[in-house]
């Protein structure tokens, strides 16, 4: 086991609280070191005001803190100009803006591309836009494991293409797909190119302009960061032409009795008090994660999935849906034949084993693999050949309990 992998335990207080407890469900959510939520305190107790209005030094201490975080992250993206930056309250937050935004530019005999990996916050907001529009919703062909290659994409995107709407990371398959490649084949056509790159960001490099993609949104508490608050990336002059959706405080220009100019982008969709302590603390999860480093990130998961895969293999009555793309993501996802994941749960529970049961939010696939939901193990930074031990103890605890039923 790395030594640093286990000296950064210590850094994150639910785990230093919960000394018995195995957290394997980062893919929902990521524990918060010290780091974060000192920063979180230090806003509230050292400067806590307003950003962007006060003019006096406080105001200003909160604003250059809260605006250093947007610079982070445009070197973070490798994004090209910082106005492509827009803070929301989450991926699901910025995927919904994104769509209601784009829903104008929806004709009826357009196309919208996705896949059934997709999380119902990337998927149900052009569901609707397509149903308003009278557009198309066309779906890539899917492999009977779940899985989605560079030829279901070409064999879909054409001229009709307005939009593609993907996943980087399916948060139930585990599985990266090629948004470089996509990207490309798109751009042939002239479609645009919308990333959830929810499960991507804590474990992959993502480079913006290398990926070419016109919008990216992601969460920052899935990668160590503050609960509601996240990322939409988008290219500039495509952000530009977009109209806010929220009107109010912060995100006007001038306003006169019967008309009113906004401010430029990033600024038009930021409305009203903004999750700011949030925005503050989100720098030191992304300083942290680069303090490591992430071909340590990814080496660490990988080795940790395949150690858990390689002891799990073969164990009767264990169905484990993505072997072939668990590796990169530290996504196990699996069942104990005959039994729902819930029941199953239980005994995970009981030994301090935190992981998912259900449909995780994306019902397509699950769907697809003929079940109502699945057990899901996500493995992250924190995580030590110990934790994965008694993960592995515990399936084999379920499959003996549940054989008979």
């Amino acid at each position: 086991m790395n030594k640093e992998i286990l000296n950064i335990r210590n850094d994150f207080p639910v785990l230093r609280n919960n000394p018995n407890v195995v957290y394997l469900d980062s893919a929902a959510t990521s524990l918060k070191p010290d780091c974060v939520i000192n920063k979180i305190n230090e806003y509230y107790t050292q400067y806590g005001v307003n950003v962007n209005r006060g003019v006096y030094k406080l105001s200003y201490t909160a604003t250059e803190e809260y605006e250093e975080t947007r610079q982070i992250v445009k070197e973070f993206l490798n994004a090209k100009e910082i106005e492509e930056i827009v803070y929301t309250k989450g991926a699901s937050n910025g995927l919904n803006m994104l769509a209601l935004s784009l829903r104008e530019t929806l004709k009826e005999g357009d196309e919208v591309v996705s896949t059934i990996l997709e999380h119902h916050s990337s998927i149900l907001p052009w569901q609707e836009n397509c149903k308003i529009k009278n557009a198309k919703l066309v779906y890539t062909d899917i492999d009977k494991d779940g899985s989605v290659d560079l030829e279901s994409f070409k064999k879909v995107i054409n001229e009709k293409t307005r939009y593609v709407v993907v996943t980087y990371v399916s948060n139930v398959m585990g599985q990266i797909l090629p948004i470089k490649e996509i990207v490309h084949i798109a751009h042939q056509y002239n479609a645009l190119v919308i990333v959830d790159a929810a499960q991507a960001v804590p474990h992959l490099k993502v480079d913006v302009q290398d990926l070419d993609c016109d919008f990216l949104c992601f969460s920052a508490h899935k990668m160590l960061g503050p609960t509601g608050f996240g990322i939409l990336y988008g290219k500039k002059k495509y952000l530009n032409k977009l109209k806010p959706l929220e009107y109010g405080g912060d995100m006007i220009d001038e306003v006169e009795l019967y008309d009113n100019t906004t401010k430029d982008t990033p600024y038009k969709f930021e409305t009203g008090t903004p999750p700011i302590s949030e925005a503050i603390a989100f720098k030191e999860a992304i300083k942290y994660l680069n303090n490591i480093g992430f071909e340590k990130i990814e080496k660490h998961v990988e080795e940790l999935t395949k150690y858990t895969l390689d002891k799990l293999d073969n164990l009767e009555g264990l169905t484990i849906y993505n072997k072939k793309s668990a590796l990169k993501s530290g996504i196990i996802t699996f069942n104990i034949r005959g039994v729902h994941p819930h029941d199953v749960s239980t005994i995970f529970d009981e030994r301090d084993i935190c992981l998912r049961a259900g449909h995780h939010c994306a019902q397509l696939i699950t769907k697809h693999l003929g079940v109502v939901g699945t057990l899901r193990a996500s493995i992250y930074i924190y995580n030590t050949y110990e934790d994965m031990d008694k993960f592995i103890d515990a399936v084999k605890v379920a499959c003996d309990y549940f054989k008979d039923w």
